[in-house]
C-alpha cells in the first residue's frame, strides 16, 4: 500500500489486485451478489483502493480490513439503488384522485350522514365495538383484549351490528 500511495507502484497494485480480486469477489458472493455485480463491485473497489490509496492508516486498520470495508459498502449502495425500484410520473397510484362531481360529493355526504344517523339505533354493546375496529382501527383480536370478550362474541356482534345497519340502509 506504502509503494502504491507514495508511488503510484503498478506492479505492487497488480500483486495487491491478484490477491484480494478473487478474496473479494467471494465475499460478495456470499453476501448475496450475483456474479456480474460481484465482478462490478471488485472492479470499483480496486479502483478505489488505487486513486486512494494515500487516505489508508495502518494505525486504524489492516489492509484487507480496509479494502474488505470498503467492498461491504459498495455492496450495501448497490443493494439500495437496486431495492429502490424507479417510479414513473405516469404511475397510476401518484396520480390525483379525479375530482368528484358536485352531485357525486354530496350524495357522499348525505350517505355519511345518513349512516351516522342509523348508528343510534344498534345496542350500545355493538356500536362500541364497531366503533374501535373503524374509528380506531383495531383488529377483532385487539377488541377483545381491550374489552375483555371472547374473539368469537366480537365477531359475532359486529357482524350483527353490520345486518342490522345493512337492513335499515337497504329499506330507505
Amino acid at each position: 500500500m506504502k509503494r502504491i500511495s507514495e508511488r503510484g507502484d503498478r506492479r505492487a497494485f497488480g500483486t495487491l489486485f491478484e490477491f484480494f480480486g478473487p478474496r473479494l469477489k467471494s465475499y460478495l458472493l456470499r453476501m448475496g451478489a450475483d456474479d456480474a455485480q460481484a465482478e462490478e463491485i471488485v472492479q470499483d473497489v480496486m479502483l478505489t483502493v488505487w486513486r486512494k490509496a494515500g487516505q489508508f492508516d495502518p494505525e486504524q486498520a489492516s489492509v484487507s480490513t480496509w479494502i474488505f470495508r470498503i467492498a461491504r459498502n459498495r455492496q450495501i449502495d448497490l443493494f439500495r439503488r437496486v431495492s429502490k425500484p424507479d417510479l414513473s410520473p405516469e404511475e397510476p397510484m401518484l396520480q390525483p384522485a379525479p375530482e368528484q362531481a358536485p352531485f357525486e360529493s354530496l350524495s357522499q355526504a348525505q350517505l355519511e350522514a345518513e349512516v351516522r344517523d342509523k348508528l343510534a339505533i344498534l345496542p350500545p354493546e355493538q356500536l362500541e365495538l364497531l366503533k374501535a375496529a373503524f374509528y380506531d382501527g383495531m383488529s377483532h383480536a385487539e377488541i377483545a383484549d381491550r374489552f375483555s370478550l371472547p374473539l368469537g362474541t366480537v365477531k359475532s356482534r359486529i357482524r350483527l351490528a353490520f345486518d342490522k345497519l345493512r337492513g335499515v340502509l337497504s329499506r330507505e
